[in-house]
C-alpha cells in the first residue's frame, strides 16, 4: 500500500472519534506524528537557508531594519511594521463560511492572509489568518474544518479556530502538532456565540476576546518557536517587486470556482486587487470595506475524493505549479513544502524563492484538474 492510501486508511479507522477542542503540543498520541503524501515526516522546521539551498535569500523578517520605530517589528503575515506585541505572537487562523446565506462576512478585512479552497458540493471555504484581532467583536461566520486547512494554518504556527470538522479531519486535530479551538468543545458563549440575523448553521461567530479566552482555556502558548523564521519573504516598501517580465494581470479569475465565481480586479491607484464574488464586491460588514489585497498566489494542487461523502482530499505537500500576481502583473511559479507542518515555499522559474510586496495576501487553492481554467488578463 502506498503512502497516500495508508493515509486514507488511517483516517478511515478514526472517523468515529470525537475531535478534541484543545490539543496541545505536549500531549502524546498513538497516531503518526505527520501523515503526508510524499514529504519527509520531520517535526522540526529546517533553517530557511538549508530548506531551500538553491534560493537567493532575502533578509529574514526577524532582521529588523534600524528605521523601524522602537517597539515595532515586521509582520510575519504582511511584512508591514506592527507593534511587537502583535507581530510576535502566534496568529489565529479562523475558518470562514463562504456561501450566499452567510454574507456579508464579519471582520475578515483585518486578516493579513486569506486562504480560499474548494470543499464538497462545489462551494469554497475560507481561512482568515489574523495577528491583530483583539478589538474585533465579531468574526465569521465560523464553519467547520477540512483536513487540508490544518496544514495551511500550521505553516504560520497559527492557532486553528473552527466550528466542527469533517470526519476525515479528526485524526489530524488529535495530533500533538495541532493547537485548535473548536466550537463543539463546549466552551460556551465566552468563545463562540450565535446571532439571530442569520439562519443556523450560518450564524456562529467568535471574537477577539473569544479567541483569547479559548487560548487561555486550552493553555496554548502565544509565542512563536525560537527557530521560526516566518512564512514569506517581503520586499522593502521603498523597493517593491514589479514583475517587469510578467504578463498583464488586471483581471484574475481562479479556475474551478463555479459556485461563487470569484474575481480580482486590479486598482492601479491603490496598487491592490479588489475582490468580487457572486457578481458583487465582497464586503466586510464590520468595516463596510471591500476586501482588497496586494498579493495573490494561485496554488494548483493535486487532489482526490475520499471514498464516500464527496469530501475532497487536497494534497498540501505534493509540489505543484501556480501564479504569483502583484502590481498588475503575473508570473509562473512552483511551490513545495519541505516538511508537512512547515511553510509552503514559492519559487520563480529560475528556482529562486519569490519575494512578496508588503501587504495582505490571498492564497487561492486551485484543484490541478481545473488549473487551465484560471484566466488572467
Amino acid at each position: 500500500m502506498d503512502l497516500k492510501h495508508m493515509r486514507l486508511a488511517a483516517a478511515a479507522l478514526l472517523i468515529t472519534l470525537i475531535a478534541s477542542g484543545c490539543s496541545t503540543k505536549e500531549e502524546s498520541t498513538a497516531l503518526p506524528s505527520a501523515p503526508t503524501q510524499g514529504a519527509a515526516a520531520e517535526t522540526t522546521q529546517p533553517p530557511r537557508q538549508t530548506a531551500t539551498p538553491d534560493v537567493t535569500a532575502a533578509p529574514s523578517p526577524t532582521e529588523e531594519p534600524d528605521t523601524l520605530p522602537e517597539g515595532m517589528v515586521r509582520s510575519y503575515l504582511t511584512g508591514e511594521p506592527v507593534a511587537e506585541e502583535i507581530g510576535r505572537r502566534r496568529p489565529a487562523a479562523v475558518m470562514i463560511n463562504n456561501i450566499q446565506a452567510c454574507l456579508p462576512q464579519w471582520g475578515i478585512s483585518h486578516a493579513g492572509v486569506i486562504y480560499e479552497a474548494p470543499v464538497e458540493g462545489g462551494i469554497s471555504r475560507m481561512m482568515a489568518i489574523f495577528e491583530d484581532y483583539d478589538n474585533l467583536e465579531r468574526i465569521g461566520s465560523v464553519r467547520s474544518c477540512r483536513n487540508y486547512f490544518i496544514f495551511y494554518a500550521a505553516g504560520f504556527e497559527a492557532i486553528y479556530v473552527h466550528y466542527g470538522q469533517s470526519a476525515y479531519a479528526v485524526p489530524y486535530l488529535e495530533l500533538p502538532e495541532v493547537n485548535n479551538i473548536s466550537g463543539l468543545a463546549g466552551y460556551g458563549e465566552q468563545v463562540f456565540y450565535r446571532t439571530d440575523d442569520r439562519n443556523p448553521p450560518h450564524n456562529a461567530y467568535t471574537s477577539g476576546a473569544g479567541i483569547a479566552e479559548g487560548i487561555d482555556i486550552c493553555g496554548y502558548s502565544e509565542e512563536y518557536p525560537e527557530d521560526y523564521q516566518g512564512y514569506f519573504q517581503f520586499a522593502e516598501a521603498e523597493e517593491p517587486v514589479s514583475l517587469e517580465n510578467g504578463t498583464n494581470a488586471s483581471l484574475v479569475l481562479p479556475g474551478g470556482y463555479d459556485y461563487n465565481s470569484p474575481s480580482f480586479v486590479y486598482d492601479p491607484d491603490s496598487g491592490k486587487y479588489l475582490r468580487y464574488q457572486f457578481g458583487e464586491p465582497q464586503i466586510d460588514e464590520e468595516s463596510g470595506e471591500q476586501l482588497a489585497v496586494t498579493n495573490i498566489l494561485i496554488q494548483n494542487s493535486a487532489w482526490e475524493y475520499y471514498e464516500s461523502g464527496g469530501y475532497l482530499n487536497i494534497h498540501t505537500d505534493d509540489p505543484g505549479t501556480g501564479k504569483y500576481i502583484t502590481g498588475g502583473k503575473a508570473v509562473d511559479i512552483t511551490w513545495k513544502k519541505t516538511e508537512p507542518w512547515g511553510p509552503t515555499y514559492y519559487y520563480d522559474q529560475e528556482g529562486n524563492e519569490i519575494t512578496l510586496n508588503e501587504g495582505k495576501t490571498w492564497i487561492c487553492i486551485v484543484l490541478d484538474t481545473y488549473a487551465d481554467q484560471t484566466h488572467i488578463e
